[in-house]
């Protein structure tokens, strides 16, 4: 079934980077242990700590450390961690599997989209000239783009204005609560994937207006 009622496909398509688009989490990880080296811990494996990079480098220290969210915000460690993840944005990072493709999809229907994140600039615009995704995108809105972040609808509604169209005709697609928050508070409609940094059952209880459980899916569920 399609997302909206009238049967059509959405005019517009927003993405979250981080956990939809993009699986960044082996970067993340590496600079955290990087900096658990130098404080002579020992590291963490990917397969657990994958789970702390959906609360960023805040969350990554305080699990990495085992300390408190607010120490965490204020740690020195936690300006190591980014200074590591800088100079190497984009050692291991790729597109989810299948994510090229429905990008590609989008393009040749001329359905345009666009990038809402809260990654802050100074990684995204790298970043996405690494994956050969800069110029691609109709609108890039990082996390200290505005003042506010999602799940302020403000980000997408930016967005929206760059690319020329209206929110309530356009599908937010991302892998976190703040994401379909976002969507919802725009006006938009939301899917929530299961591929990214949130365990699946989470997302399923989001109420999203959809639940993709792999990028191939997002066609069919969009109505394309």
């Amino acid at each position: 079934m399609a997302i909206f009622e009238n049967g059509q496909p959405p005019r517009h398509v927003l993405f979250d980077l981080d956990g939809t688009l993009a699986d960044t989490a082996p970067d993340l990880v590496a600079a955290l242990n990087h900096t658990l080296r130098s404080l002579g811990h020992s590291e963490v494996d990917l397969g657990v700590a994958r789970w702390w990079v959906a609360d960023g480098s805040v969350g990554l220290i305080q699990n990495g450390l085992k300390i408190t969210k607010e120490e965490a915000r204020s740690s020195p460690h936690r300006q190591s961690l980014l200074e590591e993840y800088f100079r190497n944005l984009c050692t291991q990072t790729e597109l989810f599997p299948g994510i090229r493709d429905v990008l590609a999809g989008l393009e040749k229907r001329n359905i345009p989209w666009g990038i809402v994140t809260n990654k802050p600039q100074r990684f995204t615009k790298p970043l996405l000239a690494a994956l050969g995704l800069d110029a691609r995108p109709g609108s890039v809105v990082s996390g200290d783009t505005l003042s506010q972040s999602k799940p302020h609808p403000a980000p997408l509604q930016l967005a929206c204005e760059e690319m020329g169209v209206p929110p309530d005709a356009g599908v937010m697609i991302g892998d976190d609560l703040r994401d379909i928050d976002a969507g919802r508070a725009s006006g938009m409609r939301t899917i929530a994937v299961t591929w990214g940094y949130r365990p699946a059952d989470q997302a399923k209880g989001w109420g999203a207006d959809r639940v993709a459980l792999n990028p191939a899916e997002l066609f069919s569920v969009m109505g394309l």
